[in-house]
């Protein structure tokens, strides 16, 4: 997990994760450096678009307060708007679940 939050404090510096930026602020947390763990974290996030995930993550957390809706709505057929939503965070959700595997 000390990846991941090494990789969110290098990306909220503004910098771009790299493996060194990455070893640099492991070792100066006094954490011993794993070299495969940090070049799976860096190719990982290689492609990912680290503010869209947190914006993601934020949406899904605010979620469950929204959820407390009436269950005669839920009843209804979802109209084709719904469905490409619905699709739509499923897409995010897997994305993000990924991530995840890799650090589990």
């Amino acid at each position: 997990m000390e990846y991941v939050y090494a990789s969110l404090l290098i990306h909220k510096a503004g910098k771009d994760v790299t493996e060194d930026s990455l070893k640099k602020v492991l070792e100066a947390a006094g954490i011993q450096v794993d070299e495969i763990r940090v070049k799976a974290t860096v190719a990982a996030l290689k492609n990912i678009n680290i503010d869209e995930v947190l914006k993601s993550a934020t949406a899904l957390q605010a979620a469950p307060t929204v959820a407390a809706a009436p269950q005669a709505k839920a009843e209804e057929a979802p109209k084709p708007a719904e469905k490409k939503e619905e699709e739509k965070e499923e897409k995010e959700e897997e994305a993000a679940e990924g991530l995840g595997a890799l650090f589990g």
